[in-house]
């Protein structure tokens, strides 16, 4: 069995008391760091600087973690920070870059137990709770490709991966046609819907991504009352079943149908028909 390496074997931390840990996870809008970082990870820097009504960084630094959701227990590293001004509605911050060379790359398992509330804590009381996991041999830039039968995403993960156009992501998709599944959350309505044509389901994905409705009925008139935020926060997308391309239209269309009356989407669902 192999001996665990522990953050601070890879990482050395002389004075840890001047550190504040930032556990980065899910804000009351939904959105995730996680998704922020992949498209573009100067955006985690403003979930650092954000100060809101609490003064968290007291100390002199950031010891930034970020919440990789697709693994249970585990966070990648997001960096330090210095904290050099607090102000009334931030703080000004600069990266320490001697950490940088593990940003984005440096995976750690930790087990954030129910009552370890909020995002500030002192570095000194979880620092040896922390072992690494993985590194990974560039940035992290998004999920990889899953395979078919495991999409199953919140719409603001696959809106980052169609925007960011991820090529494993991209080539899977784009060369089969499909049945999928949208789900609202808030209720527990779904709609099931196709593709088929020459577009692929990576095109058809791209429609609901820049609206939110891909241009189905109910879900039109769903967004044009709750707005495009209301789909990043509640809808969910699955693939129910991929076909070739080769499969003529009519086929997808009729394996649609069969979805349909499977889940009955019509009678509690969004679609019309």
């Amino acid at each position: 069995m192999y001996e665990e390496i522990k953050l601070t074997d890879v990482i050395k931390i002389d004075e840890p008391s001047k550190f504040k840990l930032h556990l980065g996870s899910r804000n009351e809008d939904g959105e995730h760091p996680l998704d922020y970082f992949a498209e573009n990870p100067k955006n985690w820097r403003d979930w650092n600087e954000w100060k809101g009504n609490r003064n968290d960084w007291t100390r002199d630094y950031i010891f930034s973690l970020i919440e990789f959701y697709p693994k249970a227990n585990t966070w990648l590293f997001g960096g330090v920070f210095k904290v050099n001004k607090r102000l009334d509605d931030k703080y000004e911050i600069e990266e320490c870059v001697e950490y940088s060379k593990y940003t984005g790359r440096l995976i750690l398992s930790f087990h954030r137990y129910q009552g370890l509330r909020g995002r500030a804590f002192n570095l000194e009381s979880f620092i040896n709770d922390f072992t690494v996991s993985e590194m990974l041999p560039e940035i992290y830039a998004g999920e990889i490709f899953p395979g078919y039968d495991n999409i199953n995403h919140d719409f603001n993960i696959i809106e980052s991966i169609i925007k960011k156009e991820k090529i494993d992501w991209k080539t899977a998709l784009q060369n089969v046609k499909g049945i999928y599944l949208v789900t609202d959350k808030s209720n527990g309505k779904s709609y099931v819907g196709s593709a088929y044509g020459d577009s692929g389901i990576w095109s058809r994905w791209q429609c609901y991504i820049g609206t939110g409705h891909g241009g189905n009925d109910q879900l039109i008139e769903l967004i044009a009352e709750k707005g495009l935020d209301y789909a990043k926060a509640n809808f969910k997308i699955a693939l129910l079943e991929i076909l070739s391309m080769t499969s003529s239209d009519d086929f997808v269309i009729s394996r649609e149908k069969r979805w349909k009356s499977i889940l009955m989407t019509k009678e509690h669902g969004y679609n019309s028909n």
